[in-house]
Parts: C-alpha cells; structure tokens; sequence
C-alpha cells in the first residue's frame, strides 16, 4: 500500500516514522511549506517538531506540490490543525482514494454560527470522498520512538476503517475500528481543553482530589456534548474519550496540560504558548467547544472556566470559587 502523510508536524511526522519502520507499506511524508520540504529530504530529521528522531531510510520526502504527491497513493491522511483542514479538503475534495486526519477540534465560523467538527466541514467541501479519522491517547514522540500506543480508526464506511487498521496496525502501534465517527471526534476536541483546566489545577497544587474530580466532571462534559451530537456514550469509555483525556491531562508530554500549569503560575497565554513553541490545540479549541454546546444549549462549566481564564476574565481564584459553588446536582447531569 502507498501512503501519503500530509503534514509534518510532530505528530504527522511520528505516524509517518512508526508506519515506515514497520516496512510494509510505501510511505511518504510531505510538508506544507516548500523549506520543510527540502530539510526533511536533505537533513532526514525535523528539527523543528522531533528532532530527536531520525527519519526511516524508507521513508520518501516528497517535494512537489500536493497535487503531485497524492497522485498514485492508495490512501492519503491530513496531519494538519483543524484551522487548515477546509482548504486541504477542498483542494482534495477529487481524490480518488480514501482520506483520513489526525485533527482534533472545531472549526471557528467567525459569522457566529455553530463551529464545526472535521467530518461535518468535509461534508459541505468534499461530501464525496471516503473518509475517516486517526484518533486516540498518543504522545508523537512516544509513537515514534515505538513505545506500545493504540488508536482508533474511526469512520462511518467500514471500509476506510479496515483500510486504516491495514495501514497503521503494527508490532507497537495497535488500531481498533469504531463507527461512531462524531464520539471519537468529539473526545480529541474536547479533551484538549480540560488538559488545560487539569494542567491549571496541578499549578495550582489544589491537590490529587481535586485532579480526580476535574477528570471525572470532565468526561462528563464530554459525554453529554458528544451526545447532543449524536454519538453513542460507551465511545467515550474508550481510547479516545476516557484514554485520551487521561493522558492530555495528566502526561508531562501535553502541551495542553502545560498551558494550564503555566497560566497558573502567573504567565500570560501569549507567553505560555510562546514558551512551548508548538501548537497547543486546546487554546484554539477551548472557544470552539464552548460556542457549539451553547448552540445546542449543553452545560460545560468546565470548558466555560477554560475560556473566561484564558480570555483573561477570571483569576485562578475566582474560576475555583465558581466551579466549587455551583449548586449540588446529581451526578448523571
């Protein structure tokens, strides 16, 4: 099988370095901007996103433009921020083939109206491609280091995902297929921003109780966002709902968790994102996520405490004192 990994940011590029070490499938790796493109294929590293690791003889640096390097692949995955997706998937919206992505969030409609998940933007721009999602607990630098992960190929064809699970499945990545699409997007969008919450918890040393609890009322969150949107509940006692919260949130790697603790320790957002030189999704999320479950008139306290700290209208006392005197409530709701 041909595979085109589009993207190299650290997680594109740890995907792409785990499958190609497998040596079963022709895998190739091909950055957006032209300059990445020609340090990945001379310097055979990326030394912006993981330079600890070097790339598999195996694997190709493609230097042509997209159009060029999809051409002949058996399966092509966008390893972009979901800012960039709408534009990747118009620009894709012929393929022949099926699609996956690795993104995790909403998209922002700066008209106000709802934000939208992946599947729901490919299915204005593109509604005629065969497509899926990689999703799940997953530190890039662990996964292409091969330490034991697993994912879930997500995708309302069975298809894609038999197709995704051939492609990945391997002696330290494992892949389970699941067809509740909107569950698993929703688990990898919305537990960026509670990593944030868990993050800032920690920072603030309010104890191992209450990191407990954040998680629990967190995935709670999740659940009833997830279910508003028409996915099933057991989705989210899995990989990319319960697995995946408790990783970003508790995981030293997450770059959502490290928000939190910085924010916490009295750092501006500018200068907390600043300091981790990555994208740390949750902080484009946190706004997204809130503004879809008030469209459909979900409760998400959490999310809400997320968002008025990092706009900068709540102190870390006041978000406390508010999520802590809410009114009792039982706790299925």
């Amino acid at each position: 099988m041909k595979i085109l990994i589009v993207g190299a940011g650290a997680w594109g590029t740890a995907l792409a370095v785990n499958a190609a070490a497998q040596g079963r499938h022709e895998l190739s790796l091909w950055a957006r901007e032209p300059g990445q493109r020609r340090e990945l294929h001379s310097q055979r590293v990326n030394a912006r996103y993981l330079p600890e690791v070097v790339l598999p003889p195996a694997l190709q640096c493609p230097q042509g433009e997209l159009q060029q390097a999809v051409a002949g692949q058996d399966l092509v995955v966008l390893a972009a921020p979901v800012a960039a997706m709408r534009g990747l998937l118009q620009a894709l919206r012929e393929l022949p083939v099926p699609l996956a992505w690795l993104s995790k969030g909403f998209e922002a409609d700066p008209s106000g109206g709802p934000s939208l998940m992946v599947h729901e933007i490919q299915a204005e721009v593109a509604p005629g491609l065969s497509c899926g999602v990689l999703s799940g607990p997953s530190f890039a630098r662990e996964v292409a280091l091969g330490r034991p992960s697993a994912l879930v190929a997500a995708s309302f064809q069975e298809p894609v995902r038999r197709l995704l699970v051939e492609a990945f499945h391997g002696p330290t990545l494992r892949i389970y297929a699941n067809d509740d699409l909107i569950g698993v997007e929703v688990g990898g969008a919305v537990k960026n921003v509670l990593a944030i919450a868990t993050g800032f918890c920690d920072g603030l040393a309010l104890g191992l109780n209450a990191r407990a609890a954040l998680i629990t009322r967190g995935l709670a969150e999740i659940t009833r966002l997830g279910l508003a949107l028409g996915a099933r509940a057991d989705t989210f006692n899995g990989l990319s709902g319960l697995g995946d919260l408790v990783l970003t949130a508790t995981g030293d790697l997450s770059r959502n968790r490290q928000v939190g603790l910085l924010l916490a320790r009295g750092q501006s957002l500018e200068q907390a994102v600043a300091s981790l030189g990555h994208v740390a999704e949750g902080v484009y999320s946190a706004r997204t996520v809130v503004q879809r479950a008030h469209h459909l008139g979900v409760d998400m306290p959490i999310s809400q405490a997320v968002v008025a700290l990092i706009e900068g209208r709540l102190k870390p006392e006041q978000a406390v004192s508010m999520l802590m005197g809410r009114e009792p409530a039982p706790e299925g709701r």
